[in-house]
């Protein structure tokens, strides 16, 4: 006698992509440590910084600059771990705020419960490969960097040509074209 399984509420639909990218990228990064040590892991994320920016310049929405594009892509995977994530605009550009990084309280519970981490933080490891994927997409007049700060983070996008114009600065249009 077969029964079907129950369909998976949205909760725990989440619950469950989110284990098994962990999965993943877990298998992949302890590969990659075993086969090729400390050098096949920053080909990796060479590696993936280019197919991730070749990604993003496809998906990008029309009118919307790099920057910003990559900013929202950055934020919106922090709050797909339910982040404490802010996004605040500044006169040079965009601060992100992660005062709280779920990716963290993730890994956390994870290793709690018996999960063999490859790292152990998760946090140099995303800032490497996100500033890799924000050097090859973003403007070439920005930079983007990253400060630790307790369980959480701070991003910066910061354009080395912040706008003269007051109106301008701060505006949540910057970096935005008009067609």
């Amino acid at each position: 006698m077969t029964s079907e399984p129950s369909a998976l509420d949205p909760a725990e639909k989440v619950d469950l992509w989110r284990q098994r990218f962990f999965e993943a990228q877990a298998a992949a990064e302890e590969f990659i440590l075993a086969e090729h040590g400390e050098e096949g892991l920053t080909a990796w994320i060479q590696a993936n910084s280019r197919i991730t920016a070749d990604l993003l310049r496809a998906q990008r929405p029309a009118g919307v600059s790099a920057t910003d594009h990559f900013m929202t892509r950055l934020q919106r995977q922090l709050l797909l771990y339910d982040s404490a994530v802010t996004r605040e605009p500044q006169p040079s550009g965009t601060v992100l705020r992660n005062a709280d990084c779920g990716i963290l309280r993730y890994r956390r519970r994870a290793a709690r419960a018996g999960v063999v981490l490859t790292f152990s933080s998760p946090c140099p490891y995303c800032q490497e490969l996100n500033t890799a994927i924000a050097a090859r997409y973003v403007e070439p007049d920005v930079t983007v960097s990253c400060d630790q700060a307790g369980d959480g983070c701070t991003w910066r996008a910061e354009s080395t040509h912040p706008p003269e114009d007051d109106d301008a600065a701060g505006s949540p249009q910057r970096g935005r074209t008009d067609g």
